[in-house]
């Protein structure tokens, strides 16, 4: 675009923070995935290609800014005076660090700043396919730092835009979710060249051709070879399963913190699953610290529970906080939190015990607390935070199974692998690959988006579980306090995603799901659980030599 000086740059901007808020709206809600495929080659027309690095940079900046603030409006409903709106603003900037740093890079990179997108016309194809491969690598690469980085926050990646695309996200299984966001970028950033060829050289009629035609051939390719995929990985039809109740609460985060309604929030637990017996499920979930009290220290809470176990002689997991206390009665004893899942038996023990691994920062826990104590009084932490678990922990147990269109579960038994993730967790593609293996026959999600209200955020939560099914061929079983308690295949289909005619994914209620099992077969392990984020961190080592390469002059890639 012919912009230029510090007025024009203002409209550059405005422009830019409409792009990155029209980015935001790929996402669920209201997830017209279609702008993803746009919104990238259109900050690019945004940068000014003869100007200053600092420049593109805001460009990237703005742009991002709209992406975030749009996307993470529901960080303003967290019932915690001040600290959301610090928290939006803040969180906003950093992540907006990341889009302003790939526009730089491609900046940098662009082959004719001198000529702009005119010398770009006359590039040879070699030289042009490179640049805009160059685009889709920078991009991979800032994600995946912005994954990683401070804990990581691996929240809203480009590519899970495109969930309901079914072939397309099956290259997951290879290149994690990057791959979508590679493909996303290339394709959006060839558009737009083709788009500028058409409008200043609209004498060449066929130029467009010259930066689609590979980026379109290989997404062809990836449909294709993805639609086998989905045929393969959807074959479950006469598969043992599992019957499982979700028991989703949909407790206000208000009265989670209160204390005076512990009672009623444990007693509406109870109710439900007492209503889900009637379906006879071998496995009941609970969500994310749904017991009000220590599971394990507070008898009545433990009576209650374990007797329900007892009763009804069902599987059950349950999210709770736990301590553990070290050296007790000593003048260095010490408490250690977990935000914990448990696994009890239908004789009512308490078989396993995982401590969520991947805490949230500011909400489980604060940075440099130990140094600068005062931090504690600005989050919902409180004095002592939670301490991250060390490992990964299967639950194995035998349980009744059925054939579909059976009921009675009574006389078939196989025994189950599982996992269990906590919170947020399951949006980490590279945690979550550490909880399978060849004998896992699902994962299990236990998690509370109450904080948010009934928002966005649950659906930009849920839509992760479709990549994690994906990248690693299992399927995963989410169980939530409020919005979409359901279960996603490994093809990456959502499953029981309302409460019946319903399209109120946020109330109370309890929904029954039958996963698929593998039969005491062996699930074969996908790429991506093997090798992990070998695309990414490619597409970051390629970035970081480009950079320590010098680029004395701008073009040189």
């Amino acid at each position: 675009m012919n912009l230029s000086g510090s007025k024009q740059n203002w409209v550059r901007f405005g422009l830019a923070l409409a792009t990155g808020s029209l980015l935001a709206a790929a996402f669920p809600k209201p997830g017209l995935a279609g702008l993803a495929w746009l919104c990238p080659g259109l900050l690019l027309l945004l940068i000014p290609w003869e100007g200053s690095g600092r420049t593109a940079f805001l460009v990237g900046f703005v742009g991002g800014m709209g992406w975030w603030l749009a996307s993470l409006y529901w960080l303003l409903l967290i019932p915690v005076a001040f600290l959301p709106i610090l928290a939006w603003l803040a969180l906003s900037a950093y992540l907006a660090l990341f889009t302003g740093a790939w526009c730089w890079l491609c900046h940098r990179a662009f082959p004719s700043p001198a000529t702009g997108w005119k010398g770009l016309m006359t590039l040879p194809w070699f030289s042009l396919t490179r640049w805009l491969l160059a685009t889709a690598v920078f991009w991979v690469a800032t994600e995946y730092v912005r994954a990683r980085l401070l804990t990581g926050f691996p929240w809203n990646m480009l590519g899970t835009s495109q969930f309901q695309v079914l072939p397309l996200i099956q290259i997951s299984s290879i290149t994690g979710v990057y791959g979508v966001s590679f493909v996303l970028v290339w394709v959006s950033a060839s558009l737009t060249v083709a788009l500028m060829g058409l409008v200043q050289q609209p004498a060449n009629r066929w130029f467009w051709l010259r930066p689609v035609s590979l980026p379109l051939g290989c997404l062809l390719a990836l449909v294709v070879w993805g639609s086998f995929q989905v045929r393969e990985r959807i074959r479950f039809g006469q598969a043992d399963q599992l019957r499982i109740a979700l028991v989703q609460p949909s407790v206000p985060q208000t009265l989670i913190w209160n204390a005076a309604e512990n009672t009623n929030r444990f007693q509406k637990l109870q109710d439900l699953t007492t209503l889900a017996m009637a379906a006879q499920p071998a496995l009941v979930l609970w969500p994310e610290a749904a017991i009000p009290e220590w599971l394990r220290f507070h008898e009545p809470t433990f009576q209650a529970v374990t007797g329900m176990a007892r009763k009804h002689g069902v599987w059950m997991m349950v999210g709770a906080d736990d301590v553990d206390v070290r050296n007790p009665g000593q003048p260095n004893e010490t408490s250690e939190y977990f935000n914990a899942g448990f696994l009890i038996s239908p004789e009512g023990r308490i078989l396993e015990r995982y401590m969520k691994r991947h805490l949230v920062i500011f909400g489980e826990y604060v940075p440099l607390a130990k140094w600068l104590p005062f931090l504690r009084r600005l989050t919902p932490v409180g004095d002592g935070g939670f301490t991250p678990g060390r490992r990964a922990v299967p639950f194995e147990f035998r349980a009744p199974i059925l054939r579909p269109g059976e009921t009675n579960t009574a006389n078939r038994t196989a025994n189950i692998k599982t996992a269990v993730l906590i919170c947020f967790e399951d949006v980490v593609p590279h945690l979550v690959r550490e909880y399978v293996s060849p004998d896992t026959d699902f994962l299990v999600n236990l998690t509370n988006d109450g904080w948010f209200g009934n928002s966005a955020a649950q659906w930009q939560h849920a839509v992760n579980a479709v990549f994690r099914a994906v990248e690693n061929n299992v399927p995963l079983v989410r169980c939530t306090n409020n919005g979409l308690s359901l279960w996603v295949d490994p093809a990456g289909r959502m499953w029981e995603v309302f409460f019946g005619d319903s399209r109120d994914v946020y109330g109370p209620g309890v929904k029954i799901v039958s996963v698929p099992l593998r039969t005491g077969q062996t699930r074969s392990l996908t790429f991506y659980t093997r090798y992990g984020d070998w695309f990414a961190v490619s597409a970051l080592l390629a970035t970081v030599l480009l950079v320590a390469a010098g680029w004395k002059s701008r073009g040189q890639i």
